[in-house]
């Protein structure tokens, strides 16, 4: 039976999920507070990545936190500020970043990964959206130290446990894989599982597909007021109308914890901030690339060549701070030694948040509070990632099925 389906939020889970209910006949509306051209959907690396099996709560990140607090260009930057949701979700990331938690995320991150590249290659065989960028290169996790590769090879050793496939380059067979930029590396290791998009060229895609196929894009609305009786939402006000839904999905990113406490729903959440950096001249670049020390990405993308990283906490705000726009270019230079990033392309740098859970795994489920609430959010830097699994699993809990692969993980009440 047909419903009718609100989103809050057009990034990439949002509109992920706009195109299944579409598909399964329900009048959808899609409503986001910006115009949908900027974000984090927007400025991301545009991996699809089954190799990222280790979750950012992790055993020592809070430890380098501390250490990188003062250091704002640090890789991972938490801003010293007094806000007691930041110091919870700090405490629920610490009892997190054990051992035992990290090896039950571990295959639960594969799993969803490798049900989303599987969607992505769907999507494009279906040609819903024309010719987009979907490149099956891999992914190069590049390393200059021995800790770093011995690090790394340890990670390798679970994903081909896991069945991923990965191979360990030596400089020759790097040198193979890319002949035409210079790099000074010790080594990498090579996750042939991986793929790689351009966000900036599939997100207006998938907006004229959904558009094109009858779903309602309200753009420029926020949503002001939610209004509930007996554990339903009954209506939604924003900045322009109202409106009457049988089912709604909060999918706004690093804002839908704002949002859950309109609802008196806790939702532990933070907005981590990531940069990125266009290059349109020519790189010599063709595979994607994680420069591990530094904590950047490269991707060879449309048009240019993407420098990418950081995880910024400092609450939701659109500050760019060129210090760590800087750290990127620094990044770049130091493992591709002949390739220059100008200070107009550092000046034009983005940046986007990305929604960060305590435990690493996004919040996709049905709330105990409200009957009529999916959450669809909080997936950290894995956002561009599992966002087709997302909007999968999101059409299937609406519509009773059985879900692509079991959600407990995932449950937006599980306790930490």
């Amino acid at each position: 039976m047909s419903k009718r389906i609100v989103i809050i939020g057009g990034g990439i889970a949002g509109l992920s999920s706009a195109y299944y209910l579409n598909k399964e006949g329900h009048q959808v509306t899609v409503i986001d507070k910006s115009d949908i051209t900027a974000g984090a959907s927007f400025v991301n690396a545009g991996y699809i990545t089954p190799s990222h099996i280790i979750p950012l709560a992790s055993p020592g990140m809070i430890a380098k936190g501390i250490k990188w607090m003062f250091n704002s260009a640090s890789p991972f930057y938490l801003k010293p500020r007094w806000d007691p949701d930041f110091f919870k979700w700090s405490w629920y990331f610490h009892k997190s970043s054990t051992k035992a938690k990290v090896a039950r995320a571990i295959p639960i991150i594969k799993d969803i990964n490798i049900l989303s590249r599987g969607l992505f290659e769907d999507i494009y065989a279906s040609g819903d959206l024309g010719e987009f960028q979907l490149e099956n290169k891999g992914l190069l996790m590049l390393y200059k130290t021995d800790k770093a590769g011995e690090d790394e090879l340890e990670v390798a050793r679970k994903a081909r446990f896991l069945g991923l496939e990965v191979k360990s380059l030596d400089n020759a067979a790097l040198k193979k894989l890319e002949p035409n930029v210079k790099l000074d590396v010790k080594g990498a290791i090579h996750y042939e599982c991986d793929r790689h998009t351009t966000p900036t060229e599939f997100m207006p895609k998938m907006l004229n597909h959904l558009i094109n196929a009858g779903v309602i894009i309200k753009t420029n609305e926020e949503v002001r007021e939610i209004l509930t009786s007996q554990g339903k939402i009954t209506e939604l006000s924003t900045s322009k109308s109202s409106y009457h839904a049988d089912e709604v999905v909060l999918a706004a990113g690093s804002w839908s914890g704002r949002i859950s406490k309109q609802l008196a729903v806790n939702l532990p959440l933070q907005g981590g901030k990531g940069y990125s950096i266009n290059v349109k001249k020519p790189t010599g670049i063709s595979i994607p690339a994680v420069l591990m020390e530094a904590k950047a990405a490269v991707t060879p993308m449309q048009g240019f060549t993407r420098f990418a990283g950081t995880m910024e906490f400092s609450g939701i705000n659109d500050t760019i701070r060129k210090e760590r726009v800087e750290a990127i270019a620094n990044a770049a230079k130091s493992y591709y030694p002949e390739i220059e990033i100008s200070k107009e392309d550092k000046s034009n740098a983005k940046s986007g948040l990305r929604p960060v859970s305590p435990d690493g795994l996004p919040y996709i489920g049905r709330s105990k509070s409200y009957s009529n609430l999916v959450f669809a959010t909080g997936h950290a830097m894995m956002g561009w990632s599992l966002g087709p699994a997302t909007g999968k699993l999101v059409s299937e809990i609406i519509d009773g099925k059985n879900t692509a692969m079991d959600i407990k993980p995932f449950n937006p009440d599980r306790k930490f």
